[in-house]
């Protein structure tokens, strides 16, 4: 990346002024590469886990308790992104906690790396952690980058800094999904935390070029908060240890007595946060409004990442048994089907945005409604797509890797049309009140919905087997349902929404 970095007019005041990334403060390489490196460990893990969960030589669990644990793993990273917030704004500052966050990821890797069932779990836990510590703060460092939020480049630099999600997102399955299913499954684990160490040092030696406010408190805890948090905390994991030590010793204990108390706290928070702010009297009369329209956006963003994320999951594990996994006689590892999404986007997605600046400048452009009601009514769609490989498998074949390609696409198609609308529309309607919080509501929506998958495919729970394809009907069938139900309140939505379009 060093060819990258160019010379540029000074700028007092403003981080890496004297040398820019692509125009950028040179501090954006650095909080690239960390994102990146990040993203190459998470998203190569996931796409071995669900693999790994069923397994012979890997956990050898039946599908439906894969997919739930791999449902509350994905809720719990959104889930800690909340508190992952509070530490930085609170505790350590957004720098300092980011580099922690790292430490414990990498960690998470190496734990998953031994070959112990009991370790792999803490493992789990350790990444869940630590990827909620890093969500919630590197993203305001990059802001922090910038001479407030008039920049001009400061768009831009988001924008650049996003592309290093999807590159390492992309290469991820790539190496580590082919060492993983290949090679060895621990092996991969352990690539995964080789990619969050270069991340993490690279984020040290570079971190000289961030903005100093990044490694400043906001709102640091007094000494009587400090002492009323640890007490707290104290409290709950005193209970929380007395609990399950009596769990352990009266020989009940199951993996579910970790699993269902998570998936119920997936659903149950993100329902507190809304009621809690939805009743906040400190609110005006409009702010009330847009939250009642918020809801509405809320709910069905929920919908949507319940089906759009078991293309990590129901998808895969369809992939490792059903499907024909070649193009023109060539064998690909089931993980490569993991690379599909970030590639996309990272093709359409200027595509996108070209094609909404043209409409707009026409007069034409959807509105936020429209565009989010038709992305539930893709990933609907995709799910009707399921029903064709789903047909063929079920007839005794295995089905074309085509149609899983096919599925990823119409996925990301709906991804681009409610994904970056739903960030947008968060900003906007947040009360003043809960301006930094609202992201972190916005992620809970991911927490609701994969929540929901837990409880579905857990086989002490719901029991069901999500890729029969009555199930995979009525699953497209409510996102279709829920798109047109969007669609057609969108009046009254647009009349709760005030001033913002």
């Amino acid at each position: 990346m060093a060819s990258s970095l160019t010379k540029d007019s000074a700028r007092p005041g403003i981080p890496g002024s004297e040398r820019t990334f692509f125009g950028h403060p040179r501090g954006l390489a650095t909080l690239f590469m960390t994102e990146m490196w990040e993203r190459f460990s998470y998203y190569g893990m996931r796409a071995l886990l669900p693999l790994y969960l069923v397994a012979p030589g890997g956990l050898h669990l039946n599908a439906g308790t894969a997919t739930a644990i791999y449902a509350v793993y994905v809720s719990l990273v959104y889930l800690l992104a909340m508190p992952g917030g509070w530490f930085g704004d609170r505790v350590w500052g957004p720098r300092k906690t980011v580099a922690i966050a790292g430490g414990i990821i990498m960690l998470g890797h190496l734990t998953l790396a031994l070959p112990s069932s009991g370790t792999f779990y803490a493992g789990l836990g350790l990444v869940a952690i630590g990827s909620g510590l890093l969500k919630a703060n590197i993203s305001t460092m990059v802001g922090h980058l910038y001479d407030g939020p008039d920049d001009p480049r400061r768009d831009g630099g988001f924008t650049v800094f996003y592309m290093g999600i999807n590159l390492g997102a992309f290469a991820a399955p790539l190496v580590i999904g082919t060492v993983g299913e290949s090679v060895n499954w621990h092996l991969g684990f352990a690539l995964a935390a080789l990619g969050m160490a270069l991340g993490l040092v690279q984020f040290l030696i570079g971190s000289r070029h961030l903005a100093d406010r990044s490694s400043v408190v906001p709102t640091p805890l007094s000494v009587e908060e400090k002492t009323s948090t640890l007490r707290k905390a104290a409290i709950w994991a005193g209970i929380a240890v007395v609990f399950y030590a009596i769990v352990g010793i009266s020989g009940s204990y199951t993996l579910n007595w970790i699993l269902i108390p998570l998936t119920l706290l997936g659903v149950i928070i993100p329902t507190l946060v809304l009621v809690r702010i939805k009743r906040d009297k400190d609110l005006d009369r409009a702010e009330q409004s847009k939250m009642s329209a918020y809801i509405w956006f809320f709910v069905a963003a929920a919908v949507f990442w319940m089906i759009y994320d078991q293309g990590g999951s129901t998808l895969s594990i369809f992939a490792d048994g059903s499907a024909e996994n070649s193009v023109f006689g060539w064998d690909f590892p089931v993980s490569w089907y993991q690379s599909v999404n970030p590639v996309l986007i990272m093709a359409l997605a200027p595509v996108f945005a070209w094609f909404w600046l043209a409409l707009n400048r026409r007069g034409k452009e959807p509105s936020t409604i429209v565009k989010f009601g038709s992305g539930l009514v893709l990933v609907g769609a995709s799910f009707f797509l399921f029903l064709a490989p789903l047909s063929i498998a079920e007839g005794g074949h295995k089905a074309a890797a085509m149609w899983l390609v096919a599925i990823y696409f119409v996925q990301t198609i709906g991804e681009l049309l409610l994904s970056p609308v739903g960030l947008s529309v968060t900003t906007k309607m947040a009360p003043a009140k809960y301006a930094s919080q609202m992201m972190g509501v916005w992620f809970l929506a991911v927490t609701a919905g994969d929540s929901v998958t837990a409880l579905l495919s857990n086989p002490a729970v719901g029991g069901v087997n999500l890729d029969k394809r009555g199930f995979v009907a009525l699953e497209a069938g409510l996102a279709v349902l829920a798109g047109v139900a969007v669609w057609m309140y969108r009046k009254k939505v647009k009349a709760l929404m005030g001033d913002v379009r």
